[in-house]
């Protein structure tokens, strides 16, 4: 296992639940915290104790909840500044870096455009690039412990490692020990798309789920499940890899070495390798299939149906397994929608069993700084044991 020195700030069930809540929420009441978690106010006054001690948590004036409501009460908020954050995420051309605080707003961003893709090269660029983050501010040089990095792949988190990732083309790279040798920070490594969901649980449109999913379209196919209001890695990681359900026998071969993944019928390269085959054109790049779709070109329009009939199965699929109660849809792809989205909803409601299909897909569009900001997000939960 990878030797991350960080102490986890809060360990106890009850500290974990009041400052996982109030993360998302602040500020709220005990009363109402207690309400929610399901413990009584003394209970989650205990909890908060040590964490106003430490200046994690403060107290804002007293409120009256209503007129004669009774004695006023003091509302509990996160304390943003208290503690900083550094996220990465590792694209296939570019370094995306922020510095977050503890509500996970962001506060700086910088990019570096990929030159070498090897992990030394990357791993010097990318301490490079921290460096610059962090001196931005002097809080932030003071008050920074936690680096999340997020690249997309099998990445193992405990051990720090990826163990296979397609865009920079890595197998087995320590990682986590690397950076945390060239920057002096605590690290965290994450599946780029599971760092996503995450951060959409806690501080988007996943808010107060407790089933809920996330799926990415674009370069890859991805998808970040949470159960019990708990993110789903799996025995091995890789659980819930919507990009890698096979749902046609007779489909291209994809980069992971299965047949008819949805990744090998509806990624950019896909999608342009489909509409090159069907015109016989084999100078074009995805931008040209894209325009050629949108000129009325029949053949480039039956490639991005088939590419979004074979999202919406995939998305049903989990669904139908997982009953979610929202699931958002986001990615570069989105820029897309126009000819993937009628066949994904179409497909998706054709193969949700039964009541499942109620289950709304939101599109979500986010920029690449969005990405850093999860995996900055991902070094928020090293808090938490």
């Amino acid at each position: 296992m990878f030797p991350n020195n960080a102490h986890p700030l809060v360990s106890s069930p009850a500290e974990t639940a009041v400052l996982a809540m109030l993360l998302a929420e602040s500020p709220l009441s005990r009363v109402e915290m207690a309400r929610r978690i399901g413990l009584s106010s003394t209970a989650v006054t205990k909890a908060a104790r040590p964490l106003i001690d430490d200046g994690y948590l403060h107290e804002l004036p007293p409120q009256r909840t209503a007129p004669g409501a009774g004695r006023p009460v003091n509302p509990l908020a996160v304390t943003p500044d208290r503690e900083f954050f550094a996220g990465v995420k590792i694209s296939a051309d570019t370094l995306y870096g922020t510095i977050g605080d503890l509500r996970a707003r962001t506060r700086t961003t910088t990019h570096r455009p990929l030159g070498e893709r090897d992990p030394d090269s990357v791993s010097a660029l990318l301490a490079d690039l921290v460096d610059e983050l962090l001196d931005t501010r002097p809080e932030f040089r003071a008050r920074t412990r936690h680096l999340g990095i997020a690249v997309s792949g099998d990445v193992d988190r405990p051990r720090g490692r990826v163990r296979y990732s397609v865009l920079p083309g890595w197998r087995d790279v320590p990682l986590a020990e690397t950076i945390a040798e060239a920057t002096g920070l605590n690290v965290t490594i994450e599946n780029d798309v599971k760092a996503l969901t995450v951060t959409e649980h806690w501080f988007g449109d996943g808010i107060g789920t407790e089933y809920f999913a996330l799926v990415t379209i674009g370069a890859g196919i991805g998808s970040g499940l949470v159960v019990n209001g708990q993110l789903i890695a799996g025995a091995y990681g890789v659980a819930g890899e919507m990009g890698h359900i096979s749902i046609d026998p007779a489909g291209p071969r994809c980069h992971c070495g299965q047949i008819g993944c949805v990744e090998a019928i509806a990624s950019t390269d896909a999608i342009r390798a489909g509409v090159r085959d069907a015109t016989g054109r084999s100078d074009l790049d995805f931008d040209d299939a894209v325009l050629l779709a949108r000129s009325g070109n029949p053949a480039a329009q039956e490639v991005f149906a088939r590419a979004g009939r074979a999202i919406g199965v995939g998305i049903a699929t989990l669904v139908s397994l997982l009953g979610p109660e929202r699931v958002v849809v986001t990615g570069e792809g989105l820029d897309t929608y126009d000819l993937l989205g009628a066949h994904i909803q179409d497909a998706y409601t054709a193969h949700c069993f039964k009541a499942a299909a109620k289950c709304p897909l939101t599109l979500r569009p986010l920029p690449w700084e969005e990405w850093a900001r999860s995996a900055a997000v991902i070094g928020i939960q090293a808090l938490f044991r």
